[in-house]
């Protein structure tokens, strides 16, 4: 079941606004162009920021993402036309040979359940050409993101344009091994609607993500840090090996 601030057409609207600093994707940018990626697989795209980066910047991009709303809203934007949209899981996606696959931000980690992420590592693979890489970041458990998710230190109150002001704020509402889940809450001040969105990451060791990458025959090429997050998660570059 997609999280509700994808979802819901209301709270989909108000992703790019409330989140506006998309600095941490520039790095994904360095490494499709460092790669020498032409064809650009962006699973998790949601409001389609990443995609149609790449899109103004020449490549051909297919994004997938199982929120119908997301990819309204991304779909609307400028420059939607240049991005092939396909709403559903990785599961979903037709034959492709990209150069490179991409998920940014949260999205790994919001793949919880073990069957679902070698489902999506496996239709990564299969949509690479030989010698493409899959590229995603996931956060490190020893960082401990999740004691910073509370009302005190996350509530807002945004003035959103069309919208007004919206007050949001997360907190934790379970601790299950490796896995968090959390409450956003927002409330509209035009009309008084709350809404409310659960979500779940699941938190992956480095040496349980490498493996379940070798699993799906990748051969993990580096793990790097994010810019935006030093020491905080690591970025996975695993590539599918080249026909003998």
């Amino acid at each position: 079941m997609t999280d509700a601030c994808f979802a819901h057409p209301r709270l989909a609207s108000l992703y790019d606004p409330l989140d506006p600093d998309r600095s941490d994707l520039d790095a994904y940018l360095l490494m499709a162009e460092e790669f020498g990626a032409r064809q650009v697989l962006d699973i998790g795209c949601g409001t389609g920021v990443f995609a149609l980066l790449l899109a103004e910047r020449g490549f051909e991009v297919v994004g997938v993402d199982p929120a119908r709303a997301s990819l309204d809203v991304a779909r609307a934007k400028p420059g939607g036309d240049r991005v092939r949209w396909v709403c559903g899981g990785a599961e979903a996606l037709p034959p492709l040979q990209v150069d490179l696959a991409t998920m940014t931000a949260n999205v790994a980690q919001q793949i919880a359940g073990p069957q679902d992420w070698r489902t999506t590592l496996r239709t990564s693979y299969e949509a690479l050409r030989p010698g493409g890489r899959l590229v995603f970041e996931t956060r490190d458990p020893a960082a401990r993101a999740w004691e910073a998710w509370n009302r005190e230190a996350s509530y807002t109150v945004s003035d959103v344009p069309g919208v007004g002001a919206v007050e949001s704020w997360v907190e934790v509402t379970a601790i299950d091994g490796p896995l968090v889940s959390f409450r956003w809450t927002y409330v509209f001040a035009s009309d008084g609607q709350v809404l409310t969105s659960d979500s779940t990451l699941r938190f992956r060791e480095r040496v349980e993500v490498e493996r379940d990458l070798s699993a799906q025959g990748f051969h993990v090429e580096g793990v790097r840090g994010a810019p935006d997050r030093p020491g905080k998660e690591f970025v996975f570059v695993a590539r599918r090996p080249t026909a003998r």
